[in-house]
């Protein structure tokens, strides 16, 4: 078992995480697997710059890989989702996105982190 700390920047998703409204993440990478804690927070100003506002714990119940395209949308297994499909749209909600869209969660993560040229890149879905 892992421990991580994740901040969580994107405003409309920090009282949703602190409440246990929204249960999921997703994030760059595949560092985290089932069983680990995270320990989340906020910022009480700018980022990286200013004390934590907020601070929750949480272990890990379920980690899925997907991959990213910039244009064409969002990859589980073997099939491609686009960014205006039912399944980003769920991503979305589920992530806490506001809008509840595809193209919203896509502009999140987009960013966040620098969006991949033609080739995927490799996130993961975190839900505790």
């Amino acid at each position: 078992m892992k421990k991580h700390v994740m901040a969580i920047t994107y405003a409309p998703k920090e009282d949703a995480v602190r409440l246990g409204d929204c249960r999921q993440t997703i994030r760059k990478g595949d560092k985290v697997s089932v069983g680990d804690e995270i320990l989340f927070h906020g910022w009480s100003g700018r980022p990286y710059r200013s004390p934590w506002s907020w601070q929750k714990r949480v272990t890990v119940a379920c980690t899925m890989p997907i991959s990213l395209f910039a244009d064409d949308g969002v990859q589980f297994y073997v099939k491609v989702y686009s960014w205006r499909s039912a399944i980003a749209d769920s991503l979305a909600a589920e992530d806490g996105i506001l809008p509840p869209t595809g193209a919203a969660l896509r502009d999140v993560l987009f960013g966040l982190n620098t969006p991949p040229s033609d080739v995927p890149v490799t996130y993961q879905i975190i839900r505790w």
